[in-house]
């Protein structure tokens, strides 16, 4: 009778250990773009047609082509210390203008303990001053990035906007 009731206890504490952390924002974040109006700075810009790629091992392929937001997220490789994307303005193949500028950006990393569910997150912090540094592509054309700021050099959630670029 002794070894069944231990035996009902044993079974009913290894039961009730699950994990009940829930994994949901608390990832590494992401960098947060938007898109101003280089004529009326406070305004929001949609892009049209901008197709965004990688450069490197990390994410060597499109990311996506973005048509019609002001905001975007991109990833940033947490085992370097700098990222290129390529921003390609006008990209639909129907195109006959597409206007290719270059963006780097520059960080630091560090590691921080979400949960155990989670694990941990990578948090970047961009390096100063050069944190993020845009140019023309190596085929010549007009820059369509006209400015770009650094609001958050911190980037530890996808809550705020990180880099404004205006066009």
């Amino acid at each position: 009778m002794k070894k069944i009731v231990l035996l009902l206890l044993v079974m009913l504490s290894l039961s009730s250990c699950e994990k009940d952390d829930i994994c949901t924002e608390d990832t590494t974040p992401r960098l947060i773009v938007d898109f101003y109006d280089i004529s009326n700075p406070a305004t929001l810009k949609n892009v049209v047609n901008l197709k965004v790629t990688g450069d490197g091992s990390f994410n060597d392929l499109a990311l996506d082509t973005f048509n019609g937001v002001s905001t975007i997220k991109l990833p940033l490789n947490p085992s370097t210390t700098s990222t290129l994307y390529h921003f390609i303005l006008n990209s639909a193949s129907t195109s006959s203008n597409p206007n290719e500028d270059i963006v780097v950006i520059n960080y630091t990393t560090n590691t921080a303990y979400v949960s155990r569910a989670c694990g941990f997150k990578t948090i970047f912090e961009l390096t100063n001053p050069y944190g993020v540094v845009y140019s023309d592509a190596t085929t010549p054309d007009t820059v369509w990035i006209q400015n770009l700021t650094v609001e958050s050099t911190s980037i530890t959630t996808e809550n705020e906007t990180h880099v404004k670029i205006y066009f």
